[in-house]
């Protein structure tokens, strides 16, 4: 009988050489209408108060609208948070045997939505270890119009090199400048309705602005190894609000883990409020606005 991890083997060695890999047919399209409905109600629900157009927006939330820890208030949402086979497809890329959520985020980006600047994704986690992946759900597929992601080979090799701060999109460009990359194009992945997209956190990409008429919706799951450790205080929500010291190990209800878990076996949301520190994301409907939410 072949096993996913069987049929995994070929995508993890693409993986591993280069930072990226599409996997193709992991959701059915019953699943995507179910769980793009409820991300969608989720994020209307976030952005209900924020009634702005887009030009009128900052560059970075002209690249997408961005609703982060949708499993801790949104019920319908956390069965493909914390789906199966998405999951272990996960823990089989990086090659290991046990696997927790940093968090997931809805990234829907709107028409005519700008680009997203190239950049990596660990600078911005306090944490030790790189053992980390993101899973990457374009619920109606994506292509190059509609603002596909943008890869570039190996780049996770070279490792934590470039801190690139997305809120100014005139600085992201300087980490395509990195000696060991700078020849090196990136790779535009289109992914049809069902399959996911899965990077690095030290793979630096991108994405394409959105020239078609509709939302590009996106939910994405990031994912790290058990065991992994707080780096420094640099805040993140995932270890200030169980406040996690540093160099301790990241375990809290924030960041359960995802795989293995028992077929229906799905943590409970944390109790612990959102950090202080987030208030103004909270107001943006960037993080739940309470935590465990009574309506769960």
């Amino acid at each position: 009988m072949t096993t996913l991890a069987d049929k995994l083997a070929p995508y993890a060695t693409a993986f591993r050489r280069d930072g990226f890999v599409m996997v193709p047919d992991l959701l059915g399209a019953d699943e995507l209408d179910r769980y793009g409905a409820a991300v969608d109600d989720a994020v209307a629900r976030r952005k209900r108060f924020d009634n702005r157009k887009l030009g009128d927006k900052t560059p970075y939330e002209q690249s997408f609208i961005q609703c982060i820890n949708l499993w801790e208030d949104t019920p319908a949402v956390r069965p493909l948070t914390f789906h199966p086979v998405v999951c272990e497809t996960a823990a089989r890329l990086l090659g290991i045997d046990k696997l927790r959520l940093w968090h997931d985020q809805a990234l829907y980006k709107e028409a005519s939505g700008r680009l997203t600047d190239p950049h990596q994704d660990q600078p911005y986690w306090p944490m030790v270890e790189t053992d980390t992946i993101t899973a990457w759900i374009p619920f109606d597929g994506s292509s190059h119009t509609t603002g596909c992601m943008g890869y570039v080979p190996g780049s996770h090799a070279v490792g934590l090199r470039v801190f690139v701060n997305i809120f100014k999109p005139e600085d992201a460009l300087e980490i395509l400048k990195m000696p060991e990359i700078k020849d090196t194009p990136p790779v535009y992945v289109e992914v049809p309705r069902g399959g996911v997209a899965f990077h690095h956190g030290l793979t630096v990409h991108m994405a394409k602005p959105n020239l078609g008429s509709r939302t590009r919706r996106v939910h994405t799951m990031i994912f790290f190894r058990n065991g992994s450790t707080r780096k420094n205080n640099f805040p993140h929500d995932s270890v200030e609000r169980y406040h996690i010291a540093i160099g301790a190990p990241i375990d809290s209800p924030v960041t359960p883990i995802a795989w293995p878990r028992a077929a229906g076996d799905l943590p409970e949301p944390p109790n612990a409020p959102i950090s202080e520190l987030f208030a103004n994301a909270v107001k943006l409907g960037a993080f739940p606005d309470k935590a465990g939410r009574a309506d769960r």
